[in-house]
Protein backbone atom coordinates (compact mmCIF):
# COMPACT_ATOMS: atom_id res chain seq x y z
CA UNK A 1 0.00 0.00 0.00
CA UNK A 2 0.83 3.45 -0.54
CA UNK A 3 1.60 6.29 2.00
CA UNK A 4 -2.10 7.34 1.60
CA UNK A 5 -3.33 3.68 2.05
CA UNK A 6 -5.00 3.44 -1.55
CA UNK A 7 -2.83 1.19 -4.07
CA UNK A 8 0.16 2.01 -5.56
CA UNK A 9 0.83 2.41 -9.13
CA UNK A 10 4.00 -0.08 -9.02
CA UNK A 11 4.09 -2.97 -6.57
CA UNK A 12 7.10 -5.66 -6.75
CA UNK A 13 7.04 -8.58 -4.52
CA UNK A 14 10.08 -11.03 -3.55
CA UNK A 15 11.74 -10.19 -7.12
CA UNK A 16 14.64 -12.55 -7.81
CA UNK A 17 16.42 -11.81 -11.39
CA UNK A 18 19.74 -14.64 -11.53
CA UNK A 19 21.71 -14.64 -14.52
CA UNK A 20 23.17 -18.26 -15.68
CA UNK A 21 26.87 -18.98 -16.24
CA UNK A 22 26.84 -22.01 -18.60
CA UNK A 23 29.67 -23.79 -20.54
CA UNK A 24 30.29 -26.59 -22.71
CA UNK A 25 30.34 -25.92 -26.30
CA UNK A 26 28.00 -29.31 -27.81
CA UNK A 27 26.18 -29.64 -23.96
CA UNK A 28 26.05 -26.30 -22.31
CA UNK A 29 25.20 -26.69 -18.25
CA UNK A 30 24.73 -24.24 -15.98
CA UNK A 31 27.74 -23.46 -13.19
CA UNK A 32 26.68 -20.64 -11.74
CA UNK A 33 24.70 -17.69 -10.96
CA UNK A 34 24.81 -14.08 -11.04
CA UNK A 35 22.33 -13.17 -8.45
CA UNK A 36 21.87 -9.75 -9.97
CA UNK A 37 18.33 -8.75 -7.78
CA UNK A 38 17.92 -10.58 -4.89
CA UNK A 39 13.92 -10.66 -2.81
CA UNK A 40 13.02 -7.29 -3.64
CA UNK A 41 9.93 -5.71 -2.44
CA UNK A 42 9.70 -2.54 -3.21
CA UNK A 43 6.40 -0.10 -4.17
CA UNK A 44 5.87 3.51 -6.28
CA UNK A 45 2.85 5.41 -6.03
CA UNK A 46 1.27 7.48 -8.42
CA UNK A 47 2.77 10.67 -8.69
CA UNK A 48 5.68 9.40 -6.99
CA UNK A 49 9.25 9.52 -7.56
CA UNK A 50 11.24 6.70 -5.81
CA UNK A 51 15.19 7.06 -6.23
CA UNK A 52 16.93 4.27 -6.38
CA UNK A 53 20.84 4.23 -5.31
CA UNK A 54 23.77 1.99 -4.82
CA UNK A 55 27.14 1.56 -6.04
CA UNK A 56 27.96 0.15 -9.38
CA UNK A 57 26.80 -3.47 -10.06
CA UNK A 58 24.65 -3.55 -7.46
CA UNK A 59 21.63 -4.46 -9.57
CA UNK A 60 20.15 -1.03 -10.22
CA UNK A 61 19.24 -1.11 -13.95
CA UNK A 62 18.51 -4.62 -13.91
CA UNK A 63 15.54 -4.06 -11.33
CA UNK A 64 14.55 -1.60 -13.82
CA UNK A 65 14.22 -3.51 -16.23
CA UNK A 66 12.90 -6.46 -14.51
CA UNK A 67 9.87 -4.33 -13.68
CA UNK A 68 9.58 -3.39 -17.58
CA UNK A 69 9.94 -7.26 -18.46
CA UNK A 70 12.54 -5.87 -20.46
CA UNK A 71 14.63 -8.42 -18.57
CA UNK A 72 12.98 -11.80 -17.64
CA UNK A 73 12.70 -12.44 -13.69
CA UNK A 74 13.55 -15.81 -12.24
CA UNK A 75 10.89 -15.64 -9.94
CA UNK A 76 8.30 -13.18 -8.00
CA UNK A 77 5.53 -10.70 -9.10
CA UNK A 78 5.25 -6.94 -10.92
CA UNK A 79 1.92 -5.23 -10.77
CA UNK A 80 1.00 -2.06 -12.56
CA UNK A 81 -1.95 -0.84 -11.49
CA UNK A 82 -3.06 -4.08 -10.37
CA UNK A 83 -2.32 -5.80 -13.70
CA UNK A 84 0.37 -8.75 -13.66
CA UNK A 85 3.16 -7.51 -15.88
CA UNK A 86 5.25 -11.05 -15.67
CA UNK A 87 2.25 -12.75 -16.99
CA UNK A 88 0.84 -10.09 -19.73
CA UNK A 89 0.85 -11.56 -23.68
CA UNK A 90 -1.00 -10.40 -26.77
CA UNK A 91 -3.25 -7.14 -26.19
CA UNK A 92 -2.53 -6.95 -22.56
CA UNK A 93 0.97 -6.49 -22.86
CA UNK A 94 0.92 -4.06 -25.50
CA UNK A 95 -0.81 -1.41 -23.01
CA UNK A 96 1.70 -2.05 -20.52
CA UNK A 97 4.22 -1.32 -22.90
CA UNK A 98 2.28 1.90 -23.44
CA UNK A 99 2.11 2.88 -19.75
CA UNK A 100 5.44 2.16 -18.75
CA UNK A 101 8.40 3.34 -20.51
CA UNK A 102 12.34 4.11 -20.41
CA UNK A 103 15.04 6.56 -20.76
CA UNK A 104 17.83 5.04 -20.72
CA UNK A 105 21.48 6.17 -19.44
CA UNK A 106 23.69 6.86 -22.73
CA UNK A 107 22.34 9.03 -25.43
CA UNK A 108 24.30 8.58 -27.63
CA UNK A 109 24.11 4.56 -28.50
CA UNK A 110 20.50 4.95 -27.31
CA UNK A 111 19.33 6.65 -30.07
CA UNK A 112 19.40 4.95 -33.86
CA UNK A 113 22.13 7.30 -35.89
CA UNK A 114 20.26 6.22 -38.78
CA UNK A 115 16.72 7.85 -37.87
CA UNK A 116 15.75 11.34 -37.70
CA UNK A 117 14.50 13.04 -34.62
CA UNK A 118 10.76 12.78 -36.31
CA UNK A 119 10.77 9.05 -37.00
CA UNK A 120 12.62 8.10 -33.84
CA UNK A 121 9.96 10.30 -31.10
CA UNK A 122 7.17 8.77 -33.88
CA UNK A 123 7.64 5.42 -33.67
CA UNK A 124 6.21 4.49 -30.70
CA UNK A 125 2.99 6.72 -32.34
CA UNK A 126 2.68 4.31 -34.73
CA UNK A 127 3.34 1.17 -33.50
CA UNK A 128 0.41 1.30 -30.52
CA UNK A 129 -1.88 3.44 -33.43
CA UNK A 130 -1.92 7.02 -32.21
CA UNK A 131 -0.97 9.11 -34.65
CA UNK A 132 -0.03 8.81 -38.54
CA UNK A 133 0.92 11.55 -41.53
CA UNK A 134 -0.23 14.74 -40.37
CA UNK A 135 -1.47 14.20 -37.06
CA UNK A 136 2.09 12.18 -35.70
CA UNK A 137 4.28 15.30 -37.08
CA UNK A 138 1.98 18.12 -35.32
CA UNK A 139 2.09 15.35 -32.30
CA UNK A 140 6.33 15.18 -32.44
CA UNK A 141 6.22 19.02 -32.79
CA UNK A 142 4.24 19.28 -29.66
CA UNK A 143 6.26 16.65 -27.84
CA UNK A 144 9.36 18.58 -28.58
CA UNK A 145 8.18 21.40 -27.39
CA UNK A 146 7.50 20.12 -23.92
CA UNK A 147 11.42 19.43 -23.68
CA UNK A 148 12.79 22.23 -25.14
CA UNK A 149 13.65 21.40 -28.65
CA UNK A 150 13.02 23.79 -31.77
CA UNK A 151 9.97 21.87 -34.17
CA UNK A 152 12.97 21.57 -36.62
CA UNK A 153 14.67 19.81 -34.57
CA UNK A 154 12.11 16.91 -35.86
CA UNK A 155 14.02 16.71 -39.54
CA UNK A 156 17.29 16.27 -37.85
CA UNK A 157 19.65 13.20 -37.18
CA UNK A 158 21.15 12.67 -33.43
CA UNK A 159 24.35 13.17 -34.43
CA UNK A 160 23.69 16.78 -35.03
CA UNK A 161 22.65 17.43 -31.30
CA UNK A 162 24.98 17.48 -27.68
CA UNK A 163 24.28 15.17 -25.42
CA UNK A 164 21.76 17.39 -23.29
CA UNK A 165 20.04 17.82 -26.45
CA UNK A 166 19.97 13.68 -26.89
CA UNK A 167 18.61 13.01 -24.02
CA UNK A 168 15.80 15.23 -24.45
CA UNK A 169 15.05 13.41 -28.04
CA UNK A 170 14.73 9.86 -25.54
CA UNK A 171 12.78 11.59 -23.28
CA UNK A 172 9.80 13.12 -25.49
CA UNK A 173 10.40 9.16 -27.21
CA UNK A 174 8.99 7.97 -23.87
CA UNK A 175 6.32 10.48 -23.36
CA UNK A 176 5.55 10.35 -26.94
CA UNK A 177 2.70 6.94 -26.02
CA UNK A 178 1.09 8.74 -22.64
CA UNK A 179 3.08 6.42 -20.06
CA UNK A 180 2.40 6.77 -16.46
CA UNK A 181 5.53 5.58 -15.33
CA UNK A 182 9.14 5.87 -16.68
CA UNK A 183 12.08 4.49 -15.59
CA UNK A 184 15.05 6.69 -15.57
CA UNK A 185 17.86 5.03 -15.61
CA UNK A 186 21.15 6.85 -15.11
CA UNK A 187 19.63 9.63 -17.07
CA UNK A 188 21.49 12.64 -16.04
CA UNK A 189 25.17 10.58 -15.25
CA UNK A 190 26.47 11.09 -18.95
CA UNK A 191 26.05 14.94 -18.94
CA UNK A 192 27.63 17.71 -17.56
CA UNK A 193 26.72 19.15 -14.52
CA UNK A 194 24.84 22.24 -15.98
CA UNK A 195 22.91 20.24 -18.40
CA UNK A 196 22.23 17.75 -15.62
CA UNK A 197 20.51 20.49 -13.82
CA UNK A 198 18.01 21.68 -17.03
CA UNK A 199 17.28 18.16 -17.52
CA UNK A 200 16.36 17.57 -13.46
CA UNK A 201 14.43 20.40 -14.05
CA UNK A 202 12.69 19.27 -16.94
CA UNK A 203 11.79 16.12 -15.58
CA UNK A 204 10.21 17.25 -12.66
CA UNK A 205 8.04 19.69 -14.53
CA UNK A 206 6.98 17.00 -16.67
CA UNK A 207 6.36 14.68 -13.95
CA UNK A 208 3.56 17.62 -12.63
CA UNK A 209 2.18 18.12 -15.67
CA UNK A 210 1.37 14.94 -17.01
CA UNK A 211 1.33 13.23 -12.86
CA UNK A 212 3.82 11.15 -13.51
CA UNK A 213 5.78 8.38 -11.90
CA UNK A 214 9.46 7.90 -11.63
CA UNK A 215 12.15 5.26 -10.66
CA UNK A 216 14.77 7.24 -10.67
CA UNK A 217 18.47 5.14 -10.93
CA UNK A 218 21.23 6.93 -9.97
CA UNK A 219 24.80 7.15 -7.84
CA UNK A 220 23.87 10.95 -7.50
CA UNK A 221 22.95 11.64 -4.31
CA UNK A 222 22.52 15.01 -4.63
CA UNK A 223 20.44 14.82 -7.71
CA UNK A 224 18.13 11.96 -5.85
CA UNK A 225 17.96 14.38 -3.01
CA UNK A 226 16.39 16.56 -5.80
CA UNK A 227 14.28 14.71 -7.71
CA UNK A 228 13.06 11.86 -5.30
CA UNK A 229 10.07 11.42 -2.71
CA UNK A 230 11.44 8.21 -1.35
CA UNK A 231 14.85 6.75 -1.56
CA UNK A 232 15.78 3.05 -1.71
CA UNK A 233 19.70 1.90 -0.82
CA UNK A 234 20.48 -1.17 -2.96
CA UNK A 235 23.08 -3.37 -1.87
CA UNK A 236 24.27 -6.54 -3.85
CA UNK A 237 21.28 -7.08 -5.12
CA UNK A 238 19.05 -6.27 -2.00
CA UNK A 239 16.98 -3.37 -0.73
CA UNK A 240 18.77 -2.36 2.52
CA UNK A 241 17.30 0.93 3.52
CA UNK A 242 14.37 2.65 2.18
CA UNK A 243 11.86 6.05 3.36
CA UNK A 244 11.21 8.84 2.37
CA UNK A 245 14.20 10.72 1.23
CA UNK A 246 14.50 13.60 3.90
CA UNK A 247 14.65 11.22 6.68
CA UNK A 248 17.02 8.59 4.16
CA UNK A 249 19.56 11.35 3.34
CA UNK A 250 19.77 13.56 6.66
CA UNK A 251 19.38 10.20 8.82
CA UNK A 252 20.82 6.96 7.62
CA UNK A 253 20.53 3.80 9.40
CA UNK A 254 21.99 1.16 7.42
CA UNK A 255 26.10 1.81 7.63
CA UNK A 256 25.90 1.39 3.93
CA UNK A 257 23.90 4.46 3.34
CA UNK A 258 25.60 5.99 5.99
CA UNK A 259 29.26 5.26 3.80
CA UNK A 260 27.11 6.64 0.31
CA UNK A 261 26.61 9.46 1.85
CA UNK A 262 30.25 9.71 3.79
CA UNK A 263 32.11 9.85 0.30
CA UNK A 264 30.10 12.46 -1.10
CA UNK A 265 32.80 15.16 -1.04
CA UNK A 266 32.33 17.65 2.01
CA UNK A 267 34.26 20.61 1.99
CA UNK A 268 33.18 21.78 5.64
CA UNK A 269 34.18 18.45 6.90
CA UNK A 270 37.35 18.02 5.12
CA UNK A 271 38.13 21.15 6.48
CA UNK A 272 38.36 20.14 10.35
CA UNK A 273 35.42 17.36 10.93
CA UNK A 274 35.74 13.78 11.78
CA UNK A 275 37.15 11.93 9.09
CA UNK A 276 34.74 9.98 6.87
CA UNK A 277 33.58 6.40 7.05
CA UNK A 278 35.65 4.27 4.30
CA UNK A 279 34.49 0.92 3.45
CA UNK A 280 37.44 -1.99 3.79
CA UNK A 281 37.45 -4.40 1.03
CA UNK A 282 36.17 -4.67 -2.64
CA UNK A 283 31.94 -5.46 -2.86
CA UNK A 284 31.49 -9.42 -2.64
CA UNK A 285 30.84 -11.53 -6.12
CA UNK A 286 27.04 -11.50 -7.08
CA UNK A 287 27.78 -14.83 -8.55
CA UNK A 288 29.34 -16.23 -4.57
CA UNK A 289 27.14 -13.67 -2.84
CA UNK A 290 28.46 -14.28 1.05
CA UNK A 291 25.92 -16.02 3.52
CA UNK A 292 24.54 -14.35 6.26
CA UNK A 293 24.11 -10.07 5.74
CA UNK A 294 25.77 -9.45 2.04
CA UNK A 295 27.41 -6.58 3.79
CA UNK A 296 29.25 -8.03 6.85
CA UNK A 297 32.57 -8.35 4.57
CA UNK A 298 33.01 -4.39 4.35
CA UNK A 299 30.86 -2.99 7.52
CA UNK A 300 32.67 -1.79 9.70
CA UNK A 301 30.04 -2.67 12.98
CA UNK A 302 29.73 -6.23 11.82
CA UNK A 303 29.21 -8.71 15.02
CA UNK A 304 30.43 -12.41 14.58
CA UNK A 305 25.91 -13.18 13.87
CA UNK A 306 25.88 -10.90 10.60
CA UNK A 307 28.21 -13.70 9.13
CA UNK A 308 25.84 -16.47 9.47
CA UNK A 309 22.11 -15.22 9.49
CA UNK A 310 20.11 -12.92 7.62
CA UNK A 311 19.94 -9.49 9.35
CA UNK A 312 16.54 -8.55 10.71
CA UNK A 313 14.36 -5.36 9.60
CA UNK A 314 14.05 -2.43 11.71
CA UNK A 315 11.63 0.40 11.75
CA UNK A 316 11.85 3.98 12.28
CA UNK A 317 9.91 6.77 11.45
CA UNK A 318 6.77 5.47 9.42
CA UNK A 319 7.86 4.19 6.20
CA UNK A 320 11.69 4.07 7.00
CA UNK A 321 12.98 0.59 7.08
CA UNK A 322 16.35 -0.83 6.88
CA UNK A 323 17.89 -4.45 7.64
CA UNK A 324 20.68 -4.71 9.94
CA UNK A 325 21.66 -6.11 13.42
CA UNK A 326 21.68 -2.66 14.85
Amino acid sequence: MSDNGSAPLIDVEHLKVFFPIKQGILIEREVARVHAVNDVTVSVAAGETLGLVGESGCGKTTLGRAILKLVEPTSGSVKFDGVDVLRARGAVLKSLRRAMQIVFQDPWSSLNPRMTVEAIVGEGLEIHGLARGAAKRARVAELLEQVGLPADAALRHPHEFSGGQRQRIGIARALAVGPRFIVCDEAVSALDVSVQAQVVNLLLDLRERHRLSYLFISHDLAVVRAVSHRVAVMHLGEIVEIGPADEVLARPRHPYTQALLAAVPDPARDGGRPPRLVLRGDPPSAIDPPPGCRFHPRCPVAERVCRFEPPPVHEGVPGHSWRCIH
